[in-house]
């Protein structure tokens, strides 16, 4: 079992940065990709980027690509979410989530493992 914990959300202003951070507990996180999720209201919850499980790559959707950027500390057990140039329409809830695979997905039924969620609130 893993346990997922995010932290870090809150309100900023549009244009202001972030930096979300996903403390695991339970087992070490280097056997599990991870992924950064996210939903705003009423909308479906979506992909936000992945890290392999080595951190050599990510992947993020296209709506984010240049702004955030993922990476992940082994040895502390924690991924992080850094989030730049922040607009109203990142305005949601983050998940972080796990999978005991090399590689990220962008498919939430492919993560085994799931954080409570931390709110990011950017103003216009």
């Amino acid at each position: 079992q893993v346990q997922l914990v995010e932290s870090g959300g809150g309100l900023v202003q549009a244009g202001g940065s972030l930096r979300l951070s996903c403390a695991a507990s339970g087992r070490t996180l280097s056997t599990y990709a991870m992924a950064w999720f996210r939903q705003a209201p009423g909308k479906e919850r979506e992909f936000v980027g992945g890290v392999y499980r080595s951190g050599g790559n990510t992947r993020y959707a296209d709506s984010v690509k240049g702004r955030f950027t993922i990476s992940r500390d082994n040895a502390k057990n924690t991924v992080f979410l850094q989030m730049n140039s922040l607009k109203s329409e990142d305005t949601a809830v983050y998940y972080c989530a796990a999978r005991p695979y090399a590689l990220p997905s962008k498919e939430q039924m492919a993560y085994d493992y799931w954080g409570q969620g931390t709110q990011v609130t950017v103003s216009s």
